[in-house]
């Protein structure tokens, strides 16, 4: 599933791609615009992403 957000670094509209078989995950993926590190967490319920954060990397 194709989920957009904005970059907690640079404010530019990104998208990713999640796996919706992973009910839940957190996991670091760089920025397609700026390449900053974005700590990502989701979760999947009924098929939707229920919860969603893009993070700054603390220290970064």
């Amino acid at each position: 599933m194709e989920h957009f957000f904005t970059c907690p670094y640079c404010w530019q509209n990104i998208s990713m791609i999640f796996d919706e078989s992973e009910e839940c995950s957190e996991y670091i993926e760089d920025c397609e615009v700026c390449c900053r590190p974005i700590e990502i967490f989701f979760r999947f319920e009924y098929g939707e992403i229920s919860s969603f954060r893009a993070n700054v990397m603390e220290g970064i």
